[in-house]
């Protein structure tokens, strides 16, 4: 079986990019072929070439709305289809899933789109929400199968009126598995907390920031991990706070497994999200996650089972939560333990990719 798979943006590498990294790899490794096709040239290309994937850059498939662009980009990914003849389409990300279905059904390839989250999202505000709604509504009769990676987003989209029961189906994202694993509970003189995230939006680390001010009695360390536009902008704010001596801005890492399992609490304040990876990478660490209750992390995060769930914007609650981790570590230990069994129970890589690899063997049967 021969996959393509399409995604927008190449000068980043966020949870949708390793995915389809990931997935790939795995594919051609079960024997079947797979390649990539992305918008521009960036670090996701280096990601690919250094994980053996083949990939072919799209000039035209760009991220913002521009009807010359995407009219050219339609014809350029048309092309690109004909070239490699896959069996299957697999699309990524909102506008090579919009602009991939109309090319795939022209074509009459079977197309399956996999929604990382949806840009109408609950907690995501403007003008443009309605537009974004709207287009995923004409573009969801295009797609063989639609792909959400949580319920919260499936329902969504159902609520929503795109696609139909019979056709959207969630698969949980996933990943696989390492060898560094925390000791959250491990007794040492600084507790070092850790966020992996964007610094953009949704991302909240203003929250947290607020909700570290009061804690500054006790002793404890913060590491950002992610590069972004507002990097600046926090930077200005620690020192302004007075915690520029308590936060490390690591920027982009690659070693992130190993940044897990030195710290004891992972944290992710955040106004909306699809299913974020980042958690899932806090469990298989087997670290203690403290989390806003928006999107599909209610599905991965077990409130006071693996972590705590707190409200957006939840100054105070995360303060609260912060403070008791800081000072339990046996809480640590029993929340970051029970987070590492979730994790190897329900989101283990090579579930989540059997069961999408079901759906592709499904469609080209058809």
């Amino acid at each position: 079986m021969k996959i393509l798979y399409c995604i927008t943006r190449s000068d980043t590498l966020g949870g949708a990019h390793i995915h389809v990294a990931d997935m790939a790899v795995w594919i051609r490794a079960k024997g079947h072929d797979a390649s990539v096709v992305v918008g521009g040239e960036g670090p996701y290309c280096d990601h690919l070439e250094a994980k053996n994937v083949p990939y072919t850059v799209s000039k035209h498939l760009v991220r913002p709305i521009h009807p010359l662009r995407d009219f050219m980009a339609i014809n350029e990914l048309r092309r690109i289809v004909k070239l490699h003849s896959p069996d299957l389409i697999s699309l990524h990300s909102a506008k090579a899933g919009f602009v991939g279905r109309i090319v795939a059904h022209g074509l009459g390839k079977p197309v399956v789109f996999t929604a990382h989250g949806w840009a109408f999202t609950e907690g995501i505000t403007g003008p443009k929400v309605r537009l974004f709604r709207a287009l995923e509504r004409i573009a969801a009769p295009l797609a063989s199968r639609i792909i959400t990676v949580s319920e919260y987003d499936r329902t969504l989209a159902l609520q929503s009126g795109i696609g139909s029961a019979q056709n959207i189906l969630k698969i949980y994202n996933a990943m696989p598995d390492v060898h560094a694993i925390a000791s959250p509970g491990k007794n040492e003189e600084s507790v070092r907390i850790i966020m992996v995230a964007r610094l953009d939006k949704p991302k909240d680390h203003e929250t947290l920031f607020n909700s570290l001010i009061s804690l500054t009695n006790r002793d404890w360390m913060l590491d950002l991990v992610g590069d972004g536009p507002h990097e600046k902008k926090l930077e200005a704010l620690a020192k302004h706070m007075g915690l520029s001596d308590r936060i490390r801005f690591l920027g982009l890492r690659k070693d992130v497994d190993n940044l897990l399992a030195q710290s004891h609490i992972f944290v992710l304040p955040t106004n909306w999200e699809g299913f974020p990876r980042s958690i899932l990478e806090a469990m298989r660490a087997g670290l203690p996650v403290v989390a806003s209750a928006v999107g599909g992390i209610p599905e991965s995060v077990e409130e006071n089972s693996t972590g705590y769930l707190i409200p957006r914007n939840g100054v105070k609650e995360l303060r609260e939560r912060l403070a008791y981790l800081i000072d339990h570590p046996e809480e640590r230990h029993r929340l970051g333990n029970a987070g590492r069994q979730r994790f190897e129970e329900k989101f283990r890589f090579e579930r989540m990719a059997e069961q999408t690899l079901a759906v592709y063997k499904e469609l080209v049967a058809e």
